[in-house]
């Protein structure tokens, strides 16, 4: 059999090796190789269809290279070697003959390449998991989840007090609540692959990891103490029994405990032994309901025996039904809210579709179809349940037989009771009415046709929900500890079995259920279970709606029946009633989630789910980024916004802490790197340095460019960087400290490059440190070419005449660490304003006072002026920094800047220039400076000798009053168009010579940055 060969001799990736699918009824196509098996899921192995071979092997009709599309390329589960990858554009555009070269397909008679013939048995494949369809696996479940224990244990007094209307108003909002709420959840469910981890894995996919960990946490949370809502409803009917019985194992509340702690265990049992067990349990419990149901219906129009009358049951009567139209309130807890708060857990069911989607055949079609009929479903039984029972059922009844009426009978007769021949009037104001709509929670059961087969539904009620939501919160915390998001609870994440079974987290949330369940009460675990559960939904229906709002390409789902206001509207009523049913459960709630999103906020988890956060920031961006574009600029409003050439930022760690330091959240700042091989950096690589700047708390952009110099790359980043408004305005170099031994090309590059920004209106910023800025020989970095590693500038002193102590270190050893990370405690920062800018040279080192680092600093101001004027100089200047309101107070004149400067330091200066200058005198009419213009002529060096000797001046001037500064800034002399750059290099690097803290040559574009006006 043929096999495809690549150009190494290996098997070409479209190639299965020794593969074989089988299919069976009960689970997903399987295959297995050499390897241990892997399971392919249903929609993933639908491409490939049984294992065609021509499903592995289609190729366009442009190259044999190039791939039809296939769902394979798409699916993040099936493992890379075991289909063949897109092709990437590299290989695509290689020349048609080495493509052809690259790869062999040989092919059968047929022409269809053949899968190898491996020679080897196929390995049997792993039990497949259970999988449900929508029926089994979301309608009757999420059904019995919604009918729980309020249906059979509070509806009827719920219905007593707030009347058929009332009761009604609160089932139909209840349901409008979770109805919206099914629709944000389906249309999140069905826009993309759902795996375990329920409204978690949904919430955390669709808002990001912030805001779906804390939800993921409530929301296991919730159902655990659902759970053990459902476990007291059951164990309030068994105490009922066993009072009736007149069996009390201690008194009525521990005996609740009691009861309902052992049937935690029990369905914990049911629990572990696996989903199986679980759905079988289930469908007993259905069956149960749907009997008791019917039983309830019969016993409604049977006529009514003297003892259900004695209970108050007369059968459907329209006098009954006027009578409970309107609420009758009792007690401290008759309300309106109260009673909404204590019926809403009875449909807060409805999320246990998405639960289990792990375990469903197709969470796209089930959760909808499912969830949807189960709400429709249940509404239409609590709806009858309620209206049947208030028809049938009068408020107050003694249960005593011989509160019949009878001819000889005289006085007042109280109650609904006396219409139909029952005086309760004694019972009635003596408030101790045993029986009654008001009165008992067994209503149900007495208006049935069997007492005990409605208990029988009442305990299948109660058991399903207790255990669906027993099975839910595992599977739920199970995915959010996968995710590793909050430490110290991975170890519930394990999961054990077939089906993946976390037996761990089944062991938690047994434990959480059964703390609640010793608290007893039914309606205080209710009212805390609504606030939860309404917190779950309004994220739900908030994340609906962001992922509409944002409008990102990303939000396609498949069902449609959903609004985004709508989505809205049920974000902001759960929001509400959230803590209008327990405004303590409802703080606390809020607090919890405030610090559960606080741990993930400030951690930043690496984690990219492509959310609608991340859509929405990106239109928010884009809004502002146009808006900004409409707005006029002001001098008021400048900020330097800067484009850093860094090369790559993480060789130069302290001219990226520079910029940053006075950019960080006020403006722009662009890393560029020009990559001379005019090759792009490789995605993987830029990825790092984004993650490094990211690490290093640098709040900037990073931005490559393949060009064939400096100067070019420099040019064109300066044209093309930044986007509107949000564009370079200042340009920071780092300054070229090896000046001297590198070629003249290059120092012809560098000071071109000043030129072009100045041409082009840009500020500049040149940096210099003492040790150089580059790093890459201390962390064996590859050099760009672009940028020359920088040698120290004192190389050819190690110290300066003046001998100041080299007590600043720039770069730390091995951790990367530079002087502007470095609180620098009570220094100056100097700044020498030679020349005026527009006041640029001012905001700068403003903008850096204000950073925690460097506040304690005091900033001196150094002018040139007269000795004659020197204090009128200075006052003028103080006057103008006040105006300016920069709280600069300390400014000195310097008088002596036109003493001619020391002779040493002169001599070092000749001594800088000597190789570049040319003694040479012109021959045959051409000057010897047309062929190598980067040279110095007699005449240009006469002719700028004072220029120079200025520069030499000022550098001891600087050097005597800035010995101790953390930071000098100094006016830069723009470069004169008859200078030559080696010239102007030897005068950068005079003004800033001798000194060991950083340097800065700054320039303004000589407009103003500074205005004392307020318009």
């Amino acid at each position: 059999m043929g096999q495809l060969k690549s150009k190494h001799g290996g098997l070409d990736p479209v190639v299965v090796p020794n593969v074989h699918f089988s299919t069976n009824d009960e689970g997903p196509p399987t295959y297995s190789h050499g390897l241990p098996s892997t399971v392919i899921s249903d929609v993933e192995s639908s491409a490939l269809e049984g294992g065609s071979k021509a499903g592995l092997q289609r190729f366009s009709a442009y190259s044999t290279l190039d791939m039809v599309p296939q769902q394979g390329h798409y699916a993040k589960t099936i493992m890379q070697k075991n289909l063949r990858s897109r092709p990437s554009l590299e290989a695509l555009r290689k020349a048609f003959k080495e493509a052809d070269a690259e790869i062999e397909v040989p092919t059968t008679d047929s022409g269809d390449s053949s899968l190898p013939d491996s020679g080897t048995e196929e390995l049997k494949a792993p039990q497949a998991p259970v999988r449900f369809g929508w029926i089994f696996g979301v309608l009757i479940r999420t059904m019995l989840n919604i009918w729980g224990v309020i249906l059979f244990l509070r509806l009827t007094l719920i219905t007593s007090q707030a009347g058929i209307v009332l009761t009604w108003v609160i089932i139909l909002i209840s349901v409008a609540i979770t109805t919206i709420t099914g629709l944000a959840i389906s249309a999140i469910a069905t826009n993309g692959k759902v795996l375990s981890g329920g409204p978690y894995f949904l919430m955390s996919r669709s808002l990001g990891p912030e805001v779906g960990a804390p939800i993921g946490v409530i929301f296991s949370f919730a159902n655990s103490q659902a759970s053990a809502l459902n476990a007291v409803g059951f164990a309030e009917v068994v105490q009922q029994l066993l009072q009736a019985s007149g069996i009390i194992m201690v008194d009525r509340l521990n005996d609740i405990r009691i009861v309902g702690v052992i049937t935690l265990v029990f369905l914990l049992l049911i629990s572990l032994a696996g989903m199986e067990w679980e759905t079988k349990a289930q469908v007993v419990f259905f069956i149960a309901l749907m009997s008791s149901f019917a039983n309830y219906l019969v016993g409604t129009i049977i006529p009514p025996s003297i003892e259900k009358q004695s209970k108050g049951i007369f059968g459907y009567n329209s006098k009954i039904f006027i009578a409970n139209l309107a609420p009758n309130w009792r007690g401290p807890d008759g309300n309106f809210f109260q009673m909404f708060g204590l019926f809403f857990p009875a449909v807060s069911g409805i999320l246990y579709g998405v639960n289990i989607c792990g375990d469903l055949k197709d969470p796209n079609v089930a959760v909808p179809k499912g969830t949807l009929l189960a709400i429709f479903w249940t509404t239409i039984s609590y709806l009858a349940i309620s209206i049947t029972a208030a028809s049938c059922v009068v408020q107050d009844a003694s249960g005593n037989i011989t509160d019949i009426m009878t001819a000889n009978m005289t006085g007042d007769c109280l109650g609904q009771g006396c219409q139909f021949g029952w005086n309760f009037t004694e019972c009635i104001v003596s408030q101790s009415c045993h029986d009654g709509l008001a009165n008992t929670q067994e209503v149900m059961g007495q208006l049935s046709a069997w007492y005990y087969l409605v208990n029988v539904g009442s305990f299948a009620a109660t058991l399903s929900s207790s255990l669906g939501y027993l099975v839910s919160a595992p599977k739920i915390f199970q995915c959010l500890c996968r995710d590793n998001i909050y430490p110290y609870i991975g170890v519930f994440g394990k999961g054990y079995g077939k089906n993946d079974e976390p037996l761990r987290a089944y062991l938690l949330s047994f434990i959480i259920a059964v703390a609640f369940t010793l608290i007893g009460d039914l309606n205080i675990i209710a009212m805390l279970n609504s606030s939860l559960f309404m917190a779950v939904y309004t994220i739900i229906n908030f994340s609906c709606f962001h992922a509409s709002f944002t409008n990102s390409p990303g939000w396609r789902p498949q069902f449609i029946y959903y609004d985004k206001w709508v989505s809205l509207f049920g974000a902001v009523v759960s929001f509400v009633l959230m803590f209008i049913f327990s405004w303590w459960a409802g703080l606390v709630t809020l607090i919890i989630f405030i610090l559960l999103w606080l741990y993930i906020y400030y951690k930043k988890p690496n984690l990219n789910w492509g959310t609608s956060i991340q859509a929405g920031s990106y239109n928010i961006a884009l809004s502002a980024s146009v808006a900004l574009a409409c707005v006029e600029d002001h001098v008021k409003n400048f900020r330097p916004q800067c484009l850093v050439l860094t090369g790559p930022p993480t060789q130069r760690p302290a001219l990226v802490d520079f910029v940053n330091s006075f950019t960080k959240h006020a403006s722009l700042m662009i890393c560029g790197d020009i990559i001379m091989d005019k090759k792009t950096r490789p995605q993987e690589a830029t990825d790092r340095l984004v993650k490094w700047m990211n690490k290093r708390k640098v709040h900037s952009f990073y931005s490559p460019f393949p060009a064939g110099s400096l100067r070019v790359g420099a040019r064109n980043l300066l044209q093309a960087s930044g986007l509107g408004k949000l564009k370079p305005n200042t340009l920071v170099l780092g300054f070229k400290s090896d000046w001297e031994d590198s070629s003249p090309e290059s120092i012809e590059d560098y000071v071109n490059t000043i030129n072009d920004t100045f041409d082009s209106n840009y500020c500049l910023c040149i940096l210099r440190m003492m040790d150089g800025l580059d790093v890459s020989d201390q962390f064996n970095f590859e050099v760009n070419q672009a940028f020359e590693p920088d040698e120290s500038a004192e190389k050819r002193d190690q110290q300066s005449s003046e001998g100041e102590p080299t007590d600043d270190v720039t770069v730390k050893g091995d951790s990367n660490e530079t002087v502007f990370q470095d609180d620098q405690g009570k220094k100056t920062i100097d700044i020498y304003w030679i020349a005026d800018d527009g006041g640029l040279t001012l905001l700068v080192p403003y903008l850096i006072s204000r950073r925690k680092r460097w506040s304690r600093c005091r900033v001196r101001v150094f002018i040139v002026g007269e000795q004659l004027n020197k204090e009128e100089s200075r006052k003028e200047m103080l006057a103008l920094l006040k105006r300016f309101r920069l709280d600069f107070k300390d400014v000195r004149v310097l008088t002596d800047c036109e003493r001619r400067p020391q002779t040493k330091n002169l001599d070092r200066f000749f001594d800088s220039v000597a190789p570049f200058r040319l003694y040479d005198e012109p021959q045959e009419g051409v000057s010897v400076a047309q062929n190598v213009p980067w040279k110095i002529s007699d005449r240009e060096f006469e002719a700028f000798k004072l220029k120079s000797e200025t520069k030499v001046r000022l550098n001891e001037i600087i050097r005597k009053n800035s010995k101790r500064a953390a930071l000098v800034f100094v006016s830069l002399p723009v470069p004169h168009s008859d200078c030559t750059s080696a010239l102007y290099m030897a005068w950068l690097d005079t003004l800033t010579y001798g000194l060991h803290c950083p340097v800065v040559l700054i320039r303004g574009n000589q407009e103003n940055v500074l205005t004392f006006y307020c318009q």
